[in-house]
């Protein structure tokens, strides 16, 4: 996964049908294990952007989505925010959900 910054989010909710974007905070382990599932969820799902971004870095964004916690996955349908996950329950949960 890469680095995005808030314009490069905005710009895959635009043209792409469907992507994501992983906020975390670098000292949380919660979020390294959410990584280590989105690193076998980009294996598994190559076509599906998926950006991610340190929380501290875009503090507009959290105040503007409501963010209410770390790990979090913003997931984007058609050019909406259709989801935020909070509880990354496992590998087979999150790939249904950026599947369909």
């Amino acid at each position: 996964m890469e680095q995005w910054t808030r314009s490069q989010w905005e710009q895959s909710v635009q043209q792409h049908k469907k992507s994501a974007l992983f906020i975390y905070t670098p000292m949380c382990g919660t979020c390294d294990v959410a990584k280590r599932i989105l690193n076998v969820i980009e294996e598994l799902l190559p076509d599906l952007p998926i950006g991610m971004a340190n929380i501290n870095y875009l503090e507009n964004l959290a105040i503007d989505l409501k963010i209410e916690s770390v790990p979090c996955l913003l997931v984007s349908n058609n050019g909406q925010l259709q989801e935020k996950i909070y509880a990354f329950q496992s590998v087979p949960f999150l790939y249904e959900i950026l599947k369909k």
